[in-house]
């Protein structure tokens, strides 16, 4: 199984029937009165981003939802808004129907959370997950460490392929813990939070099953449930032997570009976006292959995910970066209807089709897609 990070439950959308009615209380200190928070709450039947003021030392959320949610919520001290380079301080918890009470005095990440069941399960939750998860805090500091001191492109890239290396050995303790807080805690909605995250970031569609079925049975037929087993049937149809799905989607030009015209070709069909970061970072590796094996019969599909009216955002992208292969995509952002065929949840992203039709590898990032394409094709 891959690593598996702890990730916002999406809701359904369309749900309202039997939802329960919720509070969201906060009590704040003096010294944070008139700021602002920015909340963002998920869960089966509800999603909304939003923002409120500290009046007369709090503020308060209500709204409806079925089941657990989960709730993010950052203080803006500086009046810098949600979107400046982390001037804020943040809480993330998890919340249910009734009353949950937030108190802090000047850090809202120094809140002390009291409410229902969920709340004292995400307590012991997140002491049994202590040691992973802070050192992967631990590693996205020195990332960021790194970034704010200016390291130049090379010492960036030779840093990120350390920082990967040492992730991938907490992901694999990680698991493990994983597998055993799931046997300990079947009927905690934490559980299935856990399975949801595995599916999405594409561990083997058997175990994740799997651990599904070994959940009590209403957590397995809540709305959640539901959509991990259908995202475990996806994952099976871009498994590694399976044959990939064809598809047309329009080029730069408007032209339609079907998958199956590369049949007789490795073919690297990657998702990526002009607006996404690390798909920009990685970029420069997908050069590096194209350029090196475009002679042996190799090449790359690139499917974004651009925003509706954002195509010339997309082609300064491609001709900034370089990227000299053919191009698609819809404009429909996370709607794109590859993506969803192929069942993306996060970008980059990107499969190895061999000659057949056959997908060989996928998720191949920086060195291991060259030691991949090595090995292949050499």
């Amino acid at each position: 199984m891959k690593k598996l990070i702890l990730s916002l439950v999406v809701a359904a959308p369309g749900i309202v029937a039997a939802q329960d009615a919720f509070v969201i209380k906060g009590k704040a200190g003096q010294s944070v009165e008139g700021k602002t928070i920015y909340y963002q709450y998920r869960g089966e039947g509800a999603n909304l981003l939003d923002s409120a003021v500290i009046t007369n030392g709090g503020f308060e959320i209500k709204g409806s939802i079925i089941g657990p949610g989960s709730l993010n919520i950052v203080l803006d001290h500086n009046g810098a808004g949600l979107r400046a380079p982390r001037p804020n301080d943040g809480l993330f918890t998890y919340f249910e129907k009734g009353t949950t009470t937030i108190t802090f005095t000047d850090s809202i990440s120094k809140a002390e959370v009291v409410g229902g069941k969920i709340i004292e399960e995400h307590k012991a939750y997140k002491k049994f997950f202590e040691k992973p998860d802070s050192e992967r805090a631990a590693i996205n500091a020195e990332w960021g460490a790194a970034l704010a001191a200016g390291k130049s492109q090379e010492e960036m890239m030779e840093l990120r392929e350390k920082l990967m290396a040492r992730d991938q050995v907490i992901g694999e303790e990680r698991n493990k813990l994983v597998r055993e807080y799931i046997q300990k805690n079947p009927a905690s909605y934490l559980s299935l939070v856990e399975v949801n995250s595995a599916i999405q970031n594409e561990a083997d569609p058997a175990e994740v099953e799997a651990l599904l079925k070994s959940l009590s049975p209403e957590l397995q037929n809540s709305a959640l449930g539901k959509s991990v087993a259908s995202q475990i049937d996806a994952s099976r149809a871009t498994a590694i032997g399976a044959i990939a799905a064809d598809f047309t989607q329009n080029d730069v030009n408007d032209k339609p570009v079907k998958l199956s015209d590369f049949r007789g070709k490795y073919v690297l069909l990657d998702f990526w976006a002009s607006w996404c970061g690390p798909c920009r970072q990685e970029n420069p590796h997908v050069v590096e292959a194209y350029n090196k094996y475009k002679e042996k019969n190799f090449t790359v599909l690139g499917v974004s995910l651009d925003r509706p009216g954002r195509k010339e955002d997309w082609l300064k992208a491609i001709e900034k970066d370089g990227l000299t292969w053919t191009h698609v995509s819809d404009l429909k952002f996370w709607d794109n209807e590859v993506a969803k065929l192929y069942g993306v949840r996060g970008i980059p992203q990107n499969y190895l089709i061999d000659p057949n039709g056959k997908i060989v590898a996928k998720n191949l990032r920086g060195e291991q897609l060259m030691k991949t394409l090595e090995e292949i094709l050499h």
